[in-house]
């Protein structure tokens, strides 16, 4: 063989090697391309015969439990809210308004989560379920030393230790600093307490708002304690007829006695009475004490609730 010709074919071999490690070096590089989302990692590719699209919470093995932060507390701490289902009727749920001295009403909260997330299907395709077990994680930290998931074990005794965990880091009674009959001064039994310096003076005020006025909400529930009831809201327009419809259904299937509103003594700034005052059905359901979640009673009021909407 000539010289000439054994130059050539080294020379196509070379080329060929070449070419060969140059798509083998890229098509690693589309399908392994990861980017930092700063929540998870997302795993995508280029190729048009895979699709490795994967959010954070299917990386995790949370898809029924995606995680949000609505916000901050005055004390800078994470206001947080869990989603279960993408329909369209969404079912708001709100604990811990009151922090640590209402702590039952976080842990309800959480039990609600641990629920939806052993029973998936409990809630609807067209339904979706959003959690905010903490609206004052301030509140909470100041009893229990954390805005983490506790139990009952991790709060101080007597009771009345808790009472300063009914107020953010401003010291402020976040359920009277909401756009009903705000007043600065308000009043909590017999005790006056800080309304804020103006309605929606407090960042956890303004994130739950904000995060009302983003989204179309079927109803609302906010647990507080302790009085063992059903609350309708209104905000002088009289009570709406689905907020009188959900009132029932919750008190019926809980046990809890059912009312038409809260008049032990006055309220100011309330969250549902607002919530009233913009058209979304909203209950108060409280806790009959400070210590128990009556988790029998609530589940059964959840339960009754889904299925309504589930319709």
């Amino acid at each position: 063989m000539k010289r000439t010709s054994i130059i050539v074919i080294i020379a196509a071999l070379i080329v060929l090697a070449g070419m060969s490690a140059y798509f083998l070096l890229n098509r690693s590089s589309a399908i392994v391309d990861t980017t930092d989302t700063g929540v998870g990692t997302t795993i995508s590719t280029t190729t048009t015969n895979t699709t490795w699209a994967t959010s954070s919470a299917q990386m995790t093995g949370d898809q029924n439990k995606p995680e949000t932060i609505i916000g901050k507390s005055a004390g800078g701490r994470d206001i947080l809210a869990y989603h279960y289902g993408t329909g369209d009727k969404e079912i708001l749920f709100v604990g811990g308004i009151h922090g640590g001295y209402e702590w039952n009403t976080t842990l309800v909260a959480y039990e609600l989560m641990d629920y939806l997330e052993a029973n998936l299907d409990a809630v609807s395709a067209n339904e979706k379920v959003t959690i905010i077990p903490t609206l004052n994680p301030d509140g909470l930290e100041k009893i229990v030393g954390t805005i983490e998931r506790f139990s009952a074990a991790d709060v101080p005794t007597p009771e009345n230790a808790t009472v300063p965990g009914r107020f953010n880091a401003n010291n402020v009674d976040l359920n009277r600093n909401f756009d009903c009959d705000w007043q600065a001064k308000g009043t909590w039994q017999s005790t006056t307490v800080n309304g804020g310096s103006a309605v929606f003076s407090e960042p956890e005020t303004q994130a739950i708002r904000d995060y009302v006025n983003a989204h179309t909400l079927a109803a609302v529930v906010v647990w507080y304690s302790a009085a063992g009831g059903v609350f309708a809201s209104n905000c002088h327009d009289g009570v709406l007829p689905e907020t009188n419809t959900i009132t029932g259904i919750y008190a019926q299937a809980s046990g809890y006695s059912a009312y038409e509103s809260f008049d032990f003594y006055e309220i100011t700034g309330d969250m549902v009475n607002w919530l009233a005052k913009n058209d979304i059905p909203a209950i108060s359901v409280l806790l009959t004490n400070h210590t128990d979640t009556e988790w029998s009673k609530n589940i059964a009021g959840v339960k009754a609730l889904l299925t309504y909407y589930a319709k």
